[in-house]
């Protein structure tokens, strides 16, 4: 997937205020509308041009894209980082004009198709809009439940018409058995109500910070687990770590790397609790002292093991 400079595509500065991107949109589109361009390419140049002007006109976006930095290309290869918008807040989330369908997979990657993470617009009314957010926590926090203070990100546009960055803190509390995709509703935490219309909501989406061992699926949680040679072909019972403390677990005789055991109801806490499974893995021992030169030999000899012989080798 290629990154799109959607200011080099506008033709525009960086730091251009809203009315200049308005401008620069209406003498883009006049120029390459395909019912009057005679241009190579005026119709994919137009949808291009919509594309850009769909997030630069919106504060939120904006600010959101400009957090990628002013460094990538236009066309260089791109992947998002996967906590790209994390405590970013977004107000109502969806589309402003355009069809999102036609928008390029650089654009879905960011902001999905039916809005900001695929959310849907509201529409106006007194009451305040609900916003939306993505924290990342421990998964930890999904065993025990906790509370934690966050930095919310939002924008502002300021005197000069440019957007602003602010920022506000919450203090959260993450119920027992969260998941990941989940989102964490505060009431009364979004956008200002109208006249006297009350406050809309605010909605986490929750997503797990990267753990060293330990990997999440919807509620069951996975560990790859180091096993040696002899464990798994004589058979064992090893201590294993979980989130929910140390367990004895029993190794069957003839396994092997890859193979799943499960631990019933240890995932993630909920009314149906998700399960704990770990992935055997084959640890070789080093052969880098004499004595274990000699254990390997001695191995060798011992079982005539030809790993290839059904590959008629």
């Amino acid at each position: 997937m290629e990154f799109k400079d959607y200011y080099q595509i506008m033709d525009i500065k960086r730091d251009a205020t809203q009315d200049e991107i308005k401008r620069a949109y209406r003498k883009l589109a006049r120029k390459y509308h395909p019912d009057v361009s005679k241009e190579p390419g005026a119709e994919a140049r137009f949808k291009e041009v919509g594309e850009a002007y769909e997030v630069l006109k919106d504060p939120e976006k904006r600010a959101a894209y400009d957090q990628l930095g002013a460094n990538w290309k236009e066309g260089q290869d791109f992947r998002p980082p996967p906590d790209w918008d994390q405590g970013f807040e977004f107000h109502g989330g969806g589309f402003t004009g355009g069809d999102a369908e036609q928008f390029s997979d650089f654009f879905e990657s960011l902001f999905g198709r039916g809005g900001f993470g695929g959310r849907r617009q509201r529409e106006f009314h007194a009451r305040g809009e609900d916003t939306y957010a993505k924290i990342l926590i421990d998964l930890e926090d999904a065993y025990q439940g906790t509370s934690r203070t966050i930095t919310l990100k939002h924008t502002e546009l300021g005197p000069d018409g440019r957007p602003q960055l602010k920022e506000r803190t919450l203090n959260v509390r993450i119920p027992k058995g969260v998941h990941q995709g989940q989102n964490i509703r505060l009431a009364g935490q979004g956008g200002a109500g109208a006249g006297k219309g009350g406050a809309g909501d605010l909605y986490l989406e929750v997503a797990f910070k990267p753990h060293p061992f330990y990997k999440a699926e919807g509620k069951d949680v996975y560990l790859n687990l180091p096993v040696a040679p002899w464990e798994a072909a004589l058979g064992a019972t090893v201590k294993v770590p979980t989130l929910s403390g140390t367990v004895d677990l029993k190794i069957p005789p003839n396994s092997w790397s890859g193979r799943k055991l499960r631990l019933k109801g240890r995932g993630i806490p909920a009314k149906e609790p998700g399960d704990f499974y770990l992935v055997l893995e084959i640890v070789l021992p080093k052969a880098d002292t004499d004595k274990a030169k000699a254990a390997y030999a001695e191995f060798e000899k011992a079982l005539g093991f030809n790993p290839r012989a059904e590959l008629g080798v």
